[in-house]
């Protein structure tokens, strides 16, 4: 094997793929990535059992061939070179990894050892366009749950074109809080209901900011038996789905409010974080207070360990005088997450879910459970 690449190229085809490379006592080789170089093109490609991702490496192939080295070692290296031509070549049982004056080998394993890639050729297909799934999974991601307790939770449930929705709904709750996001489809008129893995949610996150490919060029999205694949710019993902059913969460969405208040998105996340500062550890309440008559929103807290904060904001407030109890981390996760200078809170009262919203977007929604006093 030998073949030569920019540094530029090499170091993003890493940066796609070596996050995936995970050290295992009982398979050291999945901390591996597999660099398969053929005369038309070259891949860099992990695999960790749960996912896979493949990504195709702008190259010059002298000598076709293929080996495996540890993922990091190799990254780590690369990124230390200038920018200038790299040259790889495999020298016995070593990968020769030459750069300008710079030169090192690696220590490998054969391709034969690497566990083979699985390969989705037949289910349901859909494109999407990139930026709204990209926009979409970050907004619902922060909810995944982040233990394995209830294994459906620690993903994203993905239902394309239920009678909820003619689209795509994606959502995610820890039991705390709950985030959906509605997006249209480009293309896929067929029905799937599926769990992602939080893992897996993150990495095709993380590849639809590192591609390269336009605006115009969708994410395409195939739905097997028990497998998701996704295609994007040169790019590619293969990985298992979470087994059992995601709860029917829609019933814990209020249909009612008692009181709704508009106000400063920017502002309402500045008041959040000062109140975080005077929370008990542990707990993390802030207490929202919605007046009504004086048209403010107050925000406070309280710690015998730090002290007090109290403050208020303007707001366009309409319904009954309430307040409810939140966790700030809960709540500055869900503005952190809408894009539109107003948000929109609703309350029925100090003991039910209150739910928070982009202003004017009805394509975002996040439910945050009060703190019982």
């Amino acid at each position: 094997m030998r073949f030569s690449c920019t540094k530029e190229k090499l170091v993003k085809a890493l940066s796609l793929t070596a996050g995936v490379a995970n050290k295992s006592v009982n398979l050291p080789i999945v901390g591996n990535v597999l660099i398969k170089a053929e005369i038309q093109k070259v891949e860099i490609i992990a695999n960790n059992l749960e996912m896979a991702i493949i990504a195709n490496l702008p190259a010059k192939t002298e000598e076709a061939g293929s080996f495996t080295v540890p993922a990091r070692t190799l990254t780590d290296f690369v990124a230390l070179l200038p920018d200038e031509k790299i040259e790889i070549e495999l020298k016995e049982n070593e990968l020769a990894v030459t750069c300008g004056k710079s030169s090192t080998k690696i220590k490998g394993s054969p391709a034969e050892e690497f566990p083979m890639v699985p390969k989705l050729e037949e289910g349901k297909g859909f494109l999407i366009a990139a930026e709204d799934f990209k926009r979409g999974l970050s907004q619902v991601l922060p909810a995944v749950a982040r233990n394995d307790i209830r294994p459906e939770l620690s993903g994203v449930c993905l239902n394309f074109n239920s009678e909820y929705f003619p689209g795509l709904v994606m959502a995610a709750t820890d039991s705390y809080r709950l985030a959906e996001k509605r997006i249209k489809l480009a293309q896929g008129a067929e029905q799937a209901r599926i769990i992602v893995p939080g893992r897996t949610a993150q990495e095709i996150g993380h590849i639809l900011a590192q591609a390269e490919a336009t605006e115009k060029e969708g994410v395409r999205v195939l739905i097997g038996e028990n497998q998701i694949a996704i295609n994007y710019d040169s790019v590619q993902l293969v990985s298992r789905l979470v087994e059992g059913q995601y709860p029917d969460y829609t019933q814990i969405i209020p249909k009612e409010f008692k009181t709704t208040a508009v106000f400063s998105t920017d502002k309402m996340t500045k008041e959040i974080k000062a109140a975080s500062l005077f929370t008990t550890s542990g707990v993390n309440a802030v207490s929202l207070d919605l007046n009504v008559s004086q048209g403010t929103l107050g925000v406070s807290s309280t710690s015998t360990q730090t002290g007090e904060y109290t403050s208020e904001i303007g707001a366009e407030i309409s319904g009954e005088e309430n307040s409810i109890l939140l966790n700030h981390r809960y709540v500055i996760d869900g503005l952190n997450n809408i894009s539109t200078d107003t948000t929109v809170v609703k309350v029925i009262n100090g003991d039910s879910p209150c739910l928070f919203a982009p202003q004017g977007d009805e394509g975002y929604l996040y439910i945050v459970m009060p703190i019982r006093q």
